[in-house]
């Protein structure tokens, strides 16, 4: 039997006001009125958030919107906590705001909503990597996580936790990736602290201990509590000192920025399909662009940082 009960068209209209616009692109094809509707100038004004993506400073967030003019605008987050104290680190993730500090906030922009996550009594000062989720949930319920690494004072070792951020609960994690075809030991490291992440994993740009060379993409499943070297990158030689920034590229696989500390010259690939955590080392790049600016600045200052260039592509061409 058809359910003739029908939301009021206003309703439906704030409903998708506040979805995000990649996810908002699909929904043209649930019947005329709602393609209509997403063509109306005063449902692209009054979109909630109609921001493509966020550039990130250390303590602030910036929306920037293409309609089709670029518009910038400063996040304000309502957030009690950060009123009296500044965020040590933000990172922009699986849709998500994380504000480090004594412990941490996460914050949804497109529903203005938070949620604090209170540090352990002497819990060590932690340095917070990113949200994912739980892809074995019961009940088909995501279960958001947060990974963060343990930073003992006074020591030079280091271990990851997670933090689940419905029951406030906290669990350690084997804090290494490993090649099970390489000798024993053999294990990464990140390039930089700051991750993507896509389907509720985790990926960071990271490189062999025994190869301080070799440069990879590592992960973190949060189903299996665990981190995986997941594929090679499509820049054979790298230097620490070079810019290597990972992103999300329409939504559902990789890009990679590549700016050579000695020569400035920047590189973009794309991977050809879409990923997977479970696609490991079948990972497919190929070159997007490339600029040559000799007295182009360096786009990272220092060898070991976590405040990444923020960059955004997209290309319409067939193939892509």
């Amino acid at each position: 039997m058809e359910n003739k009960e029908k939301l009021p068209w206003e309703l439906v209209e704030e409903i998708l006001s506040r979805v995000p616009p990649k996810p908002l692109v699909r929904f043209r094809t649930v019947c005329k009125r709602w393609n209509t509707l997403f063509d109306d100038d005063t449902f692209i004004n009054n979109h909630k958030m109609t921001f493509r993506f966020i550039l990130m400073t250390k303590s602030k967030a910036y929306s920037v919107s293409l309609n089709p003019e670029i518009e910038v605008r400063e996040l304000i987050l309502d957030i009690p906590a950060l009123k009296n104290q500044k965020p040590n680190d933000m990172v922009d993730c699986n849709g998500f705001l994380l504000c480090g500090m004594k412990g941490a906030v996460v914050c949804n922009p497109w529903l203005g909503q938070n949620r604090c996550i209170k540090a352990e009594v002497n819990q060590p000062r932690l340095q917070f990597h990113g949200v994912g989720y739980d892809d074995n949930s019961i009940g088909q319920k995501i279960v958001y996580k947060t990974l963060a690494r343990s930073l003992n004072d006074g020591s030079s070792t280091a271990s990851s936790r997670i933090h689940d951020i419905a029951t406030g609960t906290w669990k350690d994690v084997l804090d290494e990736a490993r090649d099970e075809t390489l000798p024993p030991k053999t294990w990464c490291r990140f390039h930089s602290t700051r991750c993507v992440a896509l389907n509720g994993t985790l990926y960071w740009v990271a490189y062999y201990t025994s190869n301080p060379s070799l440069f990879l993409v590592s992960s973190f499943n949060f189903s299996r509590e665990k981190f995986f070297i997941f594929c090679g990158l499509p820049c054979e030689k790298n230097d620490h000192n070079d810019a290597l920034v990972l992103r999300i590229f329409k939504g559902d696989r990789f890009s990679l920025l590549k700016q050579c500390h000695v020569t400035k010259k920047i590189q973009i690939w794309v991977a050809k399909d879409k990923i997977n955590w479970y696609t490991t080392t079948d990972v497919k790049w190929m070159s997007f662009m490339e600029v040559s600016i000799p007295n182009l600045p360096c786009l990272v200052q220092t060898q070991s940082y976590t405040q990444q260039p923020s960059y955004f592509i997209e290309d319409k061409r067939d193939g892509f």
